[in-house]
C-alpha cells in the first residue's frame, strides 16, 4: 500500500463509520475510482480498532458510568438510568447480531452490487429526511428510551446489514420517527456502535489469524491512528452540526451520490 491510499482509506473509513451517509457506498467507490489493490484484512481489522477507540474515548465518561450501574443491575443494586441505558444497548445490537451471523454469507456476497447500494442511499435517505421534517420540538435524550423503543430501533439497526443503508443512518431515523431528540438520535446510535464494531473487527480478527497474513505494521499503525482521529472529530462536530442545522444536507448528499452510483453502473 502506498501512503495515498493509507491516508485516504483510514479518512474515509473514519468518517462515513459515524455519518449517516453510509461507508460501504464510500469504499466502494475507491476501487472503481483508483487502480488500488486491496488494502488486506489487516488494515480493515486496523481501522475498525481506530473507530471503536474514538467512539470509546469520546463516550468514556457515560460508558463509565453504563458499567459501573450494569453490573450493580447485575448483582441486585437496582436499575438506575445508566444501568437501563447499558441494558437497552445491548438489546439493541441483539438483531443485527442474529441476522448478521445468520445470513452473513449471502450479504456479503450477493447484496454488494453497486446498484443495490445506490438504491438503499437513496432510498433510505428520503426516509431519513421525512423522519427529520416531522421531528418535534425538544424531544426525548437517550436515557427516556422505553422497550418498544429500544426493540424498534434494534430491528432498524439489522436492515444496515443491507449495503449503502448506513447503520448510523437508519438508527438515527427510526430514533427520530420515535420522537427522540436529533442529539438524543446520534448519541444512542454512536453507543449502539460499540458493540456492533466490537464483534465486526473481532470477526476479521479470527479470519486474519486464520489466514496467516504478513502485516505491513506502519500502514496498519497509521491507519488506526488516522481513522480514530477522524472518527473522533467526526463524532464531536456532527452532533453540534445537527443541533443546529439537521439531517437535510446529508440526505441531499445521500439522493446525490446514491444516484451517481446508479448513473455509473446501471
Amino acid at each position: 500500500m502506498d501512503w495515498l491510499q493509507v491516508i485516504l482509506l483510514s479518512v474515509v473509513q473514519g468518517l462515513t463509520e459515524f455519518l449517516p451517509i453510509s461507508s460501504s457506498a464510500h469504499l466502494i467507490l475507491v476501487p472503481v475510482l483508483t487502480d488500488w489493490d486491496d488494502q488486506g484484512l489487516a488494515f480493515d481489522v486496523a481501522l475498525h480498532i481506530g473507530s471503536l477507540s474514538a467512539v470509546v474515548l469520546y463516550f468514556r465518561h457515560e460508558l463509565s458510568r453504563m458499567t459501573a450501574s450494569w453490573v450493580g443491575s447485575l448483582r441486585g443494586g437496582g436499575m438506575d438510568e445508566d444501568a437501563r441505558l447499558g441494558w437497552w444497548v445491548l438489546l439493541a445490537t441483539l438483531p443485527v447480531c442474529l441476522i448478521g451471523f445468520a445470513f452473513r454469507d449471502i450479504i456479503e456476497v450477493g447484496m454488494r452490487s453497486p446498484v443495490i447500494i445506490g438504491l438503499s442511499l437513496i432510498g433510505f435517505g428520503l426516509v431519513l429526511g421525512y423522519a427529520d421534517w416531522r421531528r418535534r420540538r425538544g424531544g426525548r435524550s437517550e436515557y427516556q428510551l422505553g422497550l418498544r423503543d429500544v426493540l424498534l430501533i434494534g430491528a432498524a439497526q439489522a436492515l444496515a446489514l443491507i449495503p449503502g443503508t448506513s447503520r448510523s443512518g437508519i438508527t438515527i431515523t427510526a430514533a427520530l420517527l420515535l420522537g427522540m431528540s436529533r442529539e438524543g438520535a446520534a448519541r444512542f446510535s454512536f453507543l449502539l456502535s460499540i458493540p456492533v464494531i466490537a464483534l465486526a473487527g473481532g470477526l476479521e480478527i479470527v479470519g486474519l489469524v486464520r489466514e496467516a497474513q504478513a502485516v505491513d505494521w506502519p500502514a496498519v499503525t497509521v491507519g488506526a491512528i488516522l481513522s480514530g482521529g477522524s472518527a473522533y472529530l467526526c463524532i464531536h462536530y456532527f452532533l453540534a452540526f445537527i443541533r443546529r442545522v439537521g439531517m437535510q444536507p446529508f440526505v441531499a448528499y445521500r439522493l446525490l451520490l446514491g444516484g451517481w452510483l446508479l448513473w455509473l453502473f446501471l
